[in-house]
């Protein structure tokens, strides 16, 4: 057998989505200088869990870590999926760990049926509601859709956590090209308010104050209040309202707040409301905080030409789109969509996809 390629990184940032990239192309990664800087140097406790959580969904990954911890080398096996138990520290929320096991999950061996346990909701990462309103609704796009299903068993609010989460994905052989140029108008608004071991009225409070903004924009406003009672509710007390807009051609943007102490229910709905207004300016058919996934399922679509209209690129997405020329070899062509309008930042995002085939599913 001939030796696999390795790509080398430093530094702890975007290292999921190096983790990600490195299983998908079957290329060993090694990245060092960890925090090497740092009082405290090396791998954090949910980086660790996370490489755990990657062995755990493929076999025969090999995961060595430094005995100082600023130095990891993967060397992916193949993604098997199945049934998988994971508790996530109480330093991150589930969110942090299903962002990149959505990325990789449709092309493993066996379908995904993933458990989660920890904090459902926090300032950090995406929550478990926006993945599941938002974040899976995307990968439909891409022809993934008989099964995926996220259930929120139960919430948890940090310190303490208690959540629980269920993650079912179904295998697909390839993705089929995104063309996705038009992001229509804004039909509805729609939104959860969701309060666990505070007063019930929170979250009616939250709706409210969200609704004294939006009504001026658009009638079709539906925010829904989420009630979890005993425990279902978690250990910590916490509330939280999370909002998405869709449009007539079902582009989604996406905003959301979280409990901190001192504010009001009122000022976390006017965050997230503004939020949500912030991120449709932002224009596009994709939201800031989906332009990784889209790109990367672009790049593994099959051998044509996909293309996507959205805002300017994040830094991560910046990054992302780097590491994906060196995993992949792809090159995305970006251009203005209307270059005689300077106000209009919107661009045009368009690659040949990879003609990317899911050989684990062949395996069973």
């Amino acid at each position: 057998m001939e030796p696999r390629s390795s790509v080398n990184f430093s530094g702890h940032q975007y290292l999921r989505q190096r983790l990600v990239l490195s299983i998908l192309t079957g290329k060993n990664v090694r990245i060092d200088k960890i925090r090497s800087e740092d009082k405290d140097p090396g791998l954090r406790d949910y980086e660790v869990s996370l490489l755990r959580l990657l062995e755990k969904v493929t076999n025969g990954s090999v995961i060595e870590i430094s005995v100082t911890g600023t130095a990891v080398l993967l060397k992916p096996g193949v993604v098997s999926g199945g049934p998988i138990t994971h508790d996530c520290p109480l330093s991150r929320s589930i969110g942090y760990f299903l962002e990149p096991l959505i990325m990789i999950a449709p092309f493993s061996k066996k379908p995904f049926q993933l458990t989660l346990r920890g904090i459902t909701t926090d300032e950090n990462d995406l929550s478990v509601d926006l993945i599941r309103t938002v974040t899976l609704p995307h990968l439909q796009l891409f022809g993934i859709s008989d099964g995926l299903e996220l259930r929120i068993k139960r919430r948890g609010a940090p310190p303490e956590g208690g959540g629980e989460v269920q993650f079912l994905c179904p295998i697909v052989k390839e993705v089929k090209t995104l063309n996705f140029v038009d992001p229509g108008k804004i039909k509805r608004i729609r939104g959860i308010a969701h309060a666990v071991r505070v007063n019930p009225q929170f979250s009616n409070r939250m709706i409210d104050a969200s609704r004294s903004v939006l009504n001026r924009f658009i009638p079709d406003i539906y925010l829904y209040s989420d009630v979890y009672k005993g425990d279902e509710s978690g250990k910590s007390p916490g509330y939280a309202l999370s909002l998405l807009a869709e449009s007539t051609t079902c582009a989604i943007h996406c905003s959301e707040a979280v409990s901190t102490p001192g504010e009001t229910p009122e000022d976390i709905a006017l965050l997230a409301t503004r939020a949500l207004l912030s991120e449709i300016r932002h224009g596009g058919c994709v939201d800031r905080k989906h332009q990784s996934l889209v790109l990367l399922m672009m790049v593994l679509g099959s051998e044509d030409i996909g293309q996507c209209r959205m805002g300017e690129p994040s830094v991560r997405t910046i990054q992302f789109l780097r590491d994906i020329k060196i995993f992949f070899g792809s090159v995305f062509n970006i251009t203005p969509v209307d270059p005689t309008d300077s106000s209009n930042t919107e661009l045009l995002y368009s690659c040949l996809g990879t003609g990317y085939v899911n050989v684990n599913r062949s395996l069973a």
